[in-house]
C-alpha cells in the first residue's frame, strides 16, 4: 500500500490514526479486490525463481552408502552434492502407524538451521527398521513387513518406498533435491573480517584440540566433510536475491544469504491431490506446470482472487494423494514461504484422450509429481502411508492432533458485524433476535469497540459498562465474542504496551530495536508470541482481573495475525526482523498459530482449567485444530464466493481443521436478497455458522429483508438448531480420531472416481449429504447420490433415492437439499429455542434410516456442553441400532459417569414397514406397548413419546 508511508511521513500518529482508517475504507469500498500487484509471484520471489529455473535431471546428489548407520530407531546417512563437495546428512525414521520421516541438514552447517517445534504433539514414537539387503548400488529397508520396504539407491541419491510390486511414492527422482547451503558472503569486508575471525578460531580449536589428541589435526584435515567449501565454491555464481531482495520499495535483507530448500516427490498411479491450503481454488489441486506453483505464505488479501494459487490467511503443508487403490500423504513440516509446484502426465488429457490411450493398448501409469521449495529451514518431511483415507486422517492427527473439542454453544449460530455501535445496538440487535424468533448463541464486537484499538480495553463512551451489557446476554443464556489481534498501539499511556515493552517482548527490527508498522491503531509493534514467556504473559491478561469489564461467557478472536502490517512488504512483516537466534523468514507462517495458542491457554486459564475455550483465528498453520477455530477471511457477497466456500472448508478438513466457516452473506460488498437467503442455507450446514460484514456495508440482520426472507432465513437456523446432537456427536468424534466433520464423497467412497473431483456438495459425518444452492435463479440441482449399495432418503420430504446416481432435484427459495444415509440414525431436537443452552434438556427426536442390506446404526453423546468434565469420564455415549426390527440403545463408555434430564420423545423411521404392535422393554424389565402412526404413501413409521431416558438402555421391537 504505497500511500501509507507518504501517509505517515507526514501526520503525526495521533491524527495518523482516523486518516489511516478512512484511507482503507474508501480503498476497499472503491476497489472491491485484491492489487496483485501487492503480492509476489513465483518469479518475484528470489529463491522460487532460483529453484523452479532448475529442470529434471540427474540428480548432483549421491548417497554415501560407507557413512550408513542403522540403529534399531532410525538409519543415517550422508549425501555429497558432487557440484560443490557440501555434505548433507539424511535421517530416515519409521514411525507407528505406517508413518515414514525423512530429515535432511547440512552435516555441518554454519549455524543451527531452523526447525519447527510446537507443532507436533509429541516426539513420534518410532518402530524398529531392518536392514534387507545392501550392495554398492544401494540398500533395501524393511517398514515392519517383507511387502513394504524403503529402497535408498547411491547415484544419483533417490528413495523409493514400495509394498510388494507397486511404488507408493518416491523422492529425488526427478533429482530436484536442492539444499542451499550456509556459507559467508565474500564480496564484502564483512565477510573478510568475518572469515579471519572464523580462521583465528579454528585456529585457536585447533590447537587445544591438538593438545588434547595429537592425531586430532590430522583426523580433521582427513575428514572430507570439512572440505566442503575449498573448490566449487569459491566460484559459485551470486544471483540476484541471494544477499538481499527488493519488492516494490521494501528490501530484505539476508544476512545468511541463500538457504532455499526443494525436494520432488513421485506419486504414481495418483491423478488427484488435495490439501495444502489456504487458496481460494477447487477441492482438486491443478497443475501448476503454466502458472504460478500454489503459495503458501500466510497474507492479509484483501477479498482474495478466486481459482488460482496465491497465497491466504493460512498455511497448512499438507498433501493428500488418492486414488482407488490407496491414499496417502506428504507433511512438509517446514514454516518459511514455501511453493508448491505439481505436474501430471495425464494433465491436459480428455476423457476421450484416456479412453484413446486405452483402447491403444497404452502403458502410461497415470503419474502426479509434486515439488516443495521453502526459502529456509530443514527437509522434514512425514510420509503417512495410509493405506484408507481414515488411516491417513489418524497418522496426522498422531503427529499434530485432533480439532479442538470446542463448548455446544460455539456450534449454534453466530451474528457479527463491523462493528456493532455500542451497548444499545447490541441489546437491540439481541432482542431482534427473539422479537423474529430467531436462535442464536454469540454475538461479536469487531475493532471498534475497544479504546482506540486499544486491545483489551472497551471504548468508555460507546461501551461504558461492558459487564451490564454480558450480564444481560448471560440471562438469555447468550454469549458475546470480542476481538483481540497482535498488533500493538505504540502509546505511553497505553498498560499492555508498556508492559510488553519493559519486558522486551516485541519482536525486533534488524538493528535491535522493537520492530514497528501500521495497522488499525496506528504506530503498531508486535508480540513476540515465538517466546514461551511472552504467550504466558499473553494468556495472563484474560484473567478477569486483568481483562477489565469481561465475563466467563465472553470469548476470543485473532484477527490480523499473519501478521498484517499495512506498510510491510506484501501487507506482512518483514523478513528480516528478528525472534531471538531466528528471522522472521524462518517462522513466519507460525505467527498465528502461536497467537491463537497463546490465547486459547488464556481463556482456559482464567476459569482455572475448568472451561473450554472457544477462539477464532484467521491466520493459521498445521495444529491450529488444537487451538479452535478458523474461517475463509475476507470474502465478498458474491455467488462465486459463496461456491468456494465448500472446496476451502474441505480442503481445510482434510488436513486436520475441521472447525471451518465462512463469512454468511460475504464481508464485503451488499448481498442481494437471494444470495443471502442460499447463504444462510448453505453456513447452516457448515461447521462455523457466522454472518459477518464489512464497516461500510448495509446493515443486514436477518429481518431487515421482509417477512418472507425473514421466514427463509428463520428456518435455515432452525435446521442448524435440530441438528446440534449431531454436530456436537461430530465434533466428539473429530476430537478423538482427527476425522474431518465436513468431508469430501470420496472419503466415505474411496473407489468410486466419480466423487473425487466432486466440490459442489459434501457429507457431514458420513450420513447426511449436503448439496447446497449456489447457482443465482436457480430452479433445480443435480446432486450425485453416492454408492452403488447405498439408499438417500430427502430429510425434507422423506422420499427415498438410490445411490450411485446423479439426482436432479428441483428448488425453491425454500430448499435445502439435504439427504440421510439409509442405515443410519441420527438424534435431534427439534423444540428450537432461543441458543443452544436453552435447549439443554430438551428431548431427543431419533430419525432412523433404513437400508435393508444392513443394520442401520448411529450414536449419541451427552455432556455438560462446556467444560473438560468429559475428559474425567463424564459424559453419556450409546450406540443406536436397528436390526431385525429391533431399536436398541446400547452404552459406549460403561465406565463414564454423567446423567441427563433428556428423554426420547420421538422415534421416526423411515422405509419401513407398517407393525402390528411397537413394544418397549426398558433396563428395569419393563415392557410396556408404543403408539405409532404409519405414513404408507412414504413408508415412515412414527413412535410417539416412548418417554426412556436418553442415558438408559432400552429396546423397542416392532412386530
Amino acid at each position: 500500500m504505497p500511500l501509507l508511508p507518504r501517509l505517515a511521513s507526514y501526520l503525526h500518529p495521533e491524527r495518523m490514526v482516523p486518516v489511516l482508517v478512512l484511507w482503507l475504507a474508501v480503498c476497499l469500498t472503491e476497489t472491491w479486490a485484491v492489487d496483485r500487484g501487492n503480492f509476489k509471484t513465483c518469479d518475484q520471489s528470489a529463491f522460487c525463481k532460483r529453484q523452479r529455473a532448475l529442470k529434471p535431471g540427474e540428480s548432483p546428489y549421491r548417497a554415501l552408502l560407507e557413512t550408513m548407520e542403522l540403529t534399531n530407531t532410525r538409519l543415517t546417512l550422508q549425501l555429497i552434492n558432487d557440484n560443490n563437495k557440501v555434505r548433507l546428512l539424511l535421517e530416515l525414521y519409521r514411525l507407528q502407524g505406517n508413518i515414514t520421516r525423512v530429515k535432511i541438514n547440512e552435516l555441518k552447517p554454519l549455524k543451527p538451521r531452523y526447525e519447527v517445534p510446537d507443532v507436533l504433539i509429541r516426539e513420534p514414537p518410532t518402530e524398529p527398521l531392518s536392514l534387507l539387503s545392501q550392495d554398492e548400488n544401494g540398500v533395501v529397508l524393511s517398514l515392519g513387513s517383507e511387502s513394504q520396504r524403503v529402497i535408498i539407491s547411491a547415484r544419483p541419491f533417490r528413495l523409493d518406498i514400495m509394498e510388494g510390486s507397486d511404488v507408493l511414492m518416491s523422492l529425488n527422482s526427478r533429482g530436484l533435491l536442492t539444499f542451499e547451503h550456509l556459507r559467508m558472503r565474500k564480496d564484502t569486508f564483512s565477510y573478510k573480517v568475518t572469515s579471519t575471525v572464523a580462521s583465528v578460531w579454528d585456529n585457536i580449536k585447533r590447537v587445544f584440540s591438538s593438545q588434547a589428541d595429537p592425531e586430532a589435526e590430522k583426523k580433521e584435515e582427513a575428514d572430507p566433510a570439512n572440505q566442503a567449501e575449498t573448490t566449487k565454491d569459491e566460484e559459485e555464481k551470486v544471483e540476484d536475491g541471494m544477499w538481499e531482495e527488493t519488492f516494490k520499495s521494501h528490501s530484505d535483507s539476508k544476512p545468511n544469504g541463500p538457504s532455499a530448500i526443494s525436494l520432488d516427490f513421485s506419486l504414481p498411479g495418483v491423478e488427484h491431490v488435495y490439501g495444502i491450503p489456504e487458496h481460494a481454488d477447487t477441492l482438486r489441486l491443478k497443475t501448476t506446470e503454466n502458472g504460478d506453483p500454489y503459495r503458501l505464505y500466510n497474507l492479509d488479501v484483501f477479498q482474495y482472487e478466486l481459482y488460482n494459487p496465491m497465497a491466504l490467511y493460512g498455511a497448512v503443508p499438507v498433501m493428500l494423494a488418492h486414488n482407488t487403490q490407496r491414499t496417502t500423504g506428504i507433511f512438509w513440516l517446514n514454516a518459511a514461504e514455501t511453493w508448491v509446484d505439481i505436474s501430471s502426465n495425464t494433465a491436459g488429457k480428455t476423457v476421450f484422450g484416456k479412453m484413446l490411450d486405452y483402447v491403444q493398448g497404452s502403458s502410461e501409469t497415470p503419474q502426479t509429481d509434486v515439488r516443495w521449495i521453502s526459502e529456509s529451514g530443514i527437509i522434514d518431511v512425514f510420509l503417512m502411508l495410509g493405506p484408507t483415507p481414515k488411516d491417513v486422517f489418524s497418522q496426522y492427527a498422531s503427529l499434530t492432533g485432533t480439532q479442538s473439542f470446542p463448548p455446544l454453544a460455539s456450534l449454534g449460530y453466530h451474528q457479527c458485524r463491523w462493528n456493532y455501535n455500542d451497548q444499545e445496538d447490541v441489546q437491540s440487535v439481541d432482542a431482534g433476535f427473539d422479537q423474529h424468533d430467531i436462535p442464536y448463541d454469540f454475538i461479536w464486537l469487531d475493532i471498534e469497540h475497544t479504546d482506540g484499538k486499544r486491545y483489551f480495553t472497551w471504548d468508555p463512551h460507546k461501551f461504558a459498562t461492558p459487564k451490564e451489557m454480558l450480564q444481560g446476554l448471560m440471562d438469555k443464556k447468550r454469549k458475546l465474542v470480542a476481538i483481540v489481534d497482535p498488533h500493538i498501539k505504540v502509546d505511553s499511556n497505553y498498560k499492555i504496551h508498556n508492559e510488553i515493552r519493559s519486558k522486551g517482548f516485541y519482536i525486533k527490527n534488524k538493528d535491535g530495536g522493537d520492530y514497528e508498522g501500521w495497522c488499525w491503531p496506528g504506530s503498531a509493534s508486535y508480540p513476540d508470541f515465538f517466546r514461551a514467556d511472552m504467550r504466558a504473559w499473553w494468556a495472563s491478561m484474560f484473567a478477569y482481573d486483568q481483562y477489565e469489564g469481561s465475563m466467563e461467557n465472553m470469548y476470543t478472536w485473532n484477527d490480523m495475525n499473519e501478521p498484517s502490517v499495512f506498510n510491510g512488504p506484501e501487507v506482512t512483516m518483514h523478513k528480516d526482523t528478528v525472534h531471538g537466534a531466528w528471522e522472521h523468514r524462518d517462522v513466519h507462517n507460525l505467527y498465528g498459530f502461536y497467537v491463537q495458542m497463546a490465547t486459547a491457554e488464556g481463556l482456559i486459564q482464567r476459569s482455572g482449567g475448568v472451561e473450554r475455550p472457544f477462539v477464532l483465528t484467521r491466520a493459521f498453520f498445521a495444529g491450529s485444530q488444537r487451538y479452535g477455530a478458523v474461517w475463509t477471511g475476507d470474502n465478498a457477497a458474491e455467488w462465486d464466493h459463496l461456491k468456494i466456500s465448500i472446496p476451502m472448508c474441505l480442503s481445510l478438513g482434510l488436513v486436520g481443521i475441521s472447525f471451518c466457516g465462512a463469512d454468511v452473506g460475504g464481508f464485503f460488498k451488499s448481498p442481494s436478497t437471494e444470495l443471502l437467503v442460499r447463504w444462510y442455507q448453505m453456513g447452516a450446514y457448515q461447521p462455523f455458522f457466522r454472518a459477518h460484514a464489512h464497516l461500510d456495508t448495509p446493515r443486514r440482520e436477518p429481518w431487515l429483508f421482509g417477512p418472507e426472507n425473514t421466514a427463509l432465513i428463520r428456518e435455515a437456523v432452525r435446521q442448524r438448531y435440530t441438528l446440534l446432537p449431531y454436530w456436537y456427536q461430530q465434533f466428539y468424534h473429530a476430537h478423538r480420531t482427527g476425522e474431518p466433520i465436513m468431508r469430501p464423497l470420496w472419503v466415505e467412497y474411496p473407489q468410486d472416481p466419480a466423487t473425487f473431483a466432486v466440490d459442489d456438495e459434501f457429507l457431514i459425518g458420513r450420513d447426511l449429504l449436503v448439496h447446497p444452492v449456489t447457482e443465482e435463479g436457480a430452479r433445480g440441482v443435480t446432486a450425485y447420490l453416492p454408492g452403488k449399495d447405498e439408499v438417500w432418503f430427502d430429510v425434507h420430504t422423506f422420499q427415498k433415492h438410490n445411490g450411485a446416481q446423479n439426482l436432479y432435484i428441483p428448488v425453491t427459495m425454500s430448499s435445502i437439499p439435504v439427504f440421510q444415509r439409509g442405515g443410519s440414525i441420527i438424534p435431534r431436537k427439534v423444540r428450537v429455542r432461543r441458543s443452544s443452552t436453552c435447549m439443554e434438556h430438551d428431548p431427543y427426536t431419533l430419525y432412523v434410516a433404513l437400508n435393508l442390506q444392513r443394520t442401520a446404526e448411529g450414536e449419541l453423546y451427552i455432556d455438560d456442553g462446556h467444560t473438560f468434565n468429559y475428559e474425567k469420564k463424564e459424559f453419556i455415549h450409546r450406540r443406536l441400532s436397528f436390526a431385525k426390527n429391533i431399536l436398541s440403545s446400547v452404552n459406549l463408555a460403561p465406565d463414564a459417569q454423567f446423567t441427563t434430564r433428556s428423554w426420547i420423545e420421538r422415534v421416526v423411521i423411515l422405509g419401513a414397514s407398517k407393525p402390528s404392535k411397537v413394544t418397549l422393554k426398558t433396563a428395569d424389565g419393563q415392557d410396556s406397548q408404543l403408539e405409532f402412526d404409519f405414513d404408507a404413501s412414504m413408508s415412515v413409521l412414527t413412535l410417539r413419546k416412548p418417554g426412556m431416558n436418553a442415558g438408559a438402555d432400552w429396546t423397542v421391537m416392532l412386530q
